[in-house]
């Protein structure tokens, strides 16, 4: 899957955080929710305009930050 074509940051959007195309709703929301416990059928019935596909595409974008993230360890 490419994320790309669900995920886009926008300046003018939310400040710039990575959303679900066409929505408001940040991939920061998706995960906290799901870590709090939703399922995606929670998050989809709280918030219509996501799928099952715009869900995995926050989940794969998030994966592919943290997988190219640079860690400076601090003494």
């Amino acid at each position: 899957m490419d994320y790309k074509e669900y995920i886009e940051s926008n300046a003018d959007i939310m400040l710039g955080k990575p959303v679900v195309k066409g929505t408001r709703i940040t991939v920061g929301l998706i995960l906290q929710r799901l870590s709090e416990g939703a399922s995606i059928q929670d998050l989809i019935e709280a918030y219509p305009h996501l799928s099952i596909v715009s869900i995995n595409a926050a989940l794969a974008y998030a994966s592919d930050v943290i997988s190219n993230e640079t860690v400076i360890a601090v003494a």
